[in-house]
Order: structure tokens, then sequence, then C-alpha cells
């Protein structure tokens, strides 16, 4: 057991007490954790911001909000409900079409049915804090539903992939991709079946995948390969992670983003405690990176940081680096 310790540090793999400790009690002050614990509150900074997020449709507070569903989605045929307070993909509500004859029935992105009322009593346990963390009373936003970008349509099922960027003082330092499966049920969640891949930092480049705790080099239900696949405007992408750092003030954040086929690369939430699967699929320890990334100058230019992120963390630079 100590030589497999002893393996894992050699190779700069973070633990999780050491992430606590070393990263985010060190460099995410708790008063700031509210402003991405709250997905409304990080909607509305974004938006300050000029930062592009799925649009929102309207926020249910209280029971009686509920009642006002229909009228607020409109003539919208598909929407996302998300609890604001809601961790790991808990709570959330894809509603992907109505019933043409039945404008009270509507069809989830895993294709069952549901009707209204169902709809309303999903809200409710939202109110009622089942999903939120610490479950206290909580709000559930409406939001535009993202439309896949084409470029992933053989590599997931149903759902929408999605882009984990952990930013280390405005430093981008490691990144993948989750692609959900049918095990998933169309979430793009590890922890439920999707498929986790690593992306090269310096180019956007798929590299490994992993499905659970083993290795995967196609995707379970497409038979695609998993690797090689160039995600596109890679640079846009990483300045949207690293602008994260100033809009929240959090020195080590994840930052989750979406490509919607319409509407490009969209901020979907942040985290303050991202999880450490991410050095699974990546093959790599973040505590090396992280100590690289904390010898960076502080840097104001975005532009700049993004630059040395992809000259310091790439997949040459960790080969020079071994």
């Amino acid at each position: 057991m100590l030589t497999w310790i002893r393996a894992l540090r050699k190779r700069g793999v973070l633990g999780m007490n050491e992430r606590n400790t070393d990263y985010i009690m060190r460099l995410n002050p708790r008063r700031l954790y509210p402003l991405v614990d709250d997905k409304l509150r990080t909607k509305e900074l974004a938006i300050a911001a000029g930062i592009a997020v799925p649009q929102l449709y309207g926020v249910i507070r209280t029971e009686h909000d509920i009642g006002e569903l229909a009228t607020l989605v409109g003539s919208t045929q598909d929407f996302a409900i998300k609890p604001a307070h809601g961790s790991g993909g808990d709570g959330i509500m894809v509603v992907a079409g109505r019933s043409p004859r039945t404008p009270d029935v509507y069809r989830l992105v895993d294709g069952s049915l549901v009707n209204e009322a169902a709809i309303g009593f999903h809200l409710s346990n939202i109110l009622a804090g089942q999903f939120s963390l610490g479950g206290h009373r909580d709000v559930a936003l409406l939001e535009y539903c993202i439309k896949v970008d084409p470029i992933f349509s053989d590599l997931c099922f149903q759902g929408v992939p999605d882009i984990r960027v952990i930013v280390l003082r405005g430093y981008p330092i490691m990144a993948m991709i989750r692609l959900p499966t049918r095990r998933s049920r169309g979430k793009a969640n590890l922890h439920q079946g999707a498929v986790g891949a690593g992306l090269d930092i310096a180019s956007g480049v798929t590299t490994f995948g992993v499905l659970g705790n083993e290795s995967a080099g196609e995707h379970p239900d497409t038979g695609t390969p998993i690797a090689g696949l160039a995600i596109p405007r890679w640079d846009y992408l990483l300045t949207l992670a690293a602008r994260c750092y100033e809009l929240t003030g959090l020195g080590y954040v994840g930052v989750d983003i979406v490509l919607d086929r319409q509407y490009g690369p969209l901020i979907l939430e942040l985290n303050a405690r991202p999880g450490l699967n991410i050095q699974i699929c990546n093959r790599a320890g973040l505590r090396h990176r992280a100590e690289r990334a904390l010898a960076l100058p502080e840097e104001a230019d975005i532009a700049v940081r993004v630059q040395r992120a992809r000259e310091s963390f790439g997949t040459a630079a960790e080969l020079r680096a071994a």
C-alpha cells in the first residue's frame, strides 16, 4: 500500500485532502462560494461580464409560480429545468419536445413522456431542497435547452457533452470532456456512466477515454474512437475558462462549458470544489501542474495567461517535464 501511495505521489496525483487544504482553502475565500454554488447568481455575473450562458426563460421561486410554467416557457418546445443549488447533475430535467395533440404532455430527452402535473411535482421537490447542497430550500431555473454541436454527433448518446477546465489563478491547467452514454441516461456525469476523455491543453484534442475505472478506446454506444477529436474554437474556450478567475475571484475553479450548434461555446456552470477524476482521464496528476501554475507570474492579460498555459501544460510540455 505504501509503495502504491508513493508511486501516485511521484506522478503528481492530487488527493482530496491535499486538494482541499493546499488549493481550495488557500485560494478560494469562503465568502465567494455563493457566486458559484448558486447557478442563478453565476448566470447573472456572467451576463453582466458579457460571457455567453444559456438563455434564462424564468425562475420558479414559490409553489404558486409552478402554475406559471407554461407562460414562462411560452411556445418553446424544449427547455431545461435546473435547481439553482444542485450539484452533480441531480435534479436536472431536460424537456426535448411537446406532444402535438396534447399540449400539457412533454417528451423528456430520454424519450419518456410526462404531463404537466409530473413536471410540477418535480419543481415542487426542487423548491423543497431535495437536490440542493445541504437540503436547503431552493429555486428552479427554466433555461434554453442546449443543442449538440454536430462535431459530437457520433460521440454521445442523447445528451450533451460538456468540457471541464480546471483553472488555477487564471491559468487553465487541465481539461476533459464528458460524453453521455446510454448507461448515464444521456447525462454528462462520470459517476453515472458517462465517458471521460482527457484534452490536451495545448491543442484541444482528445487523448484517453475512461469509462468507470477502465480505459475506453471507443464510445460504448456508437463505437466511434474517442482519441483524436479536435475541439473547435479551443483558444476561445480556454479564454472563457480563464476569464472566470476575474469573474468570481476564485483561485481554483472548475469551469464547465458546452458547445451549442447555434450559439457556440456557453458557460454552463462553475465549481469551487471540482472533482479529481479529471486526472484519470488525462493520465496525469494535477499537483505537478498546480505547482507550476503557482510559480507562473500574476498576469492581468488573459490572452497571455492562455498562451502560457498552452505552452506549460500541453502534452509536449508534460513530456519535457517528465
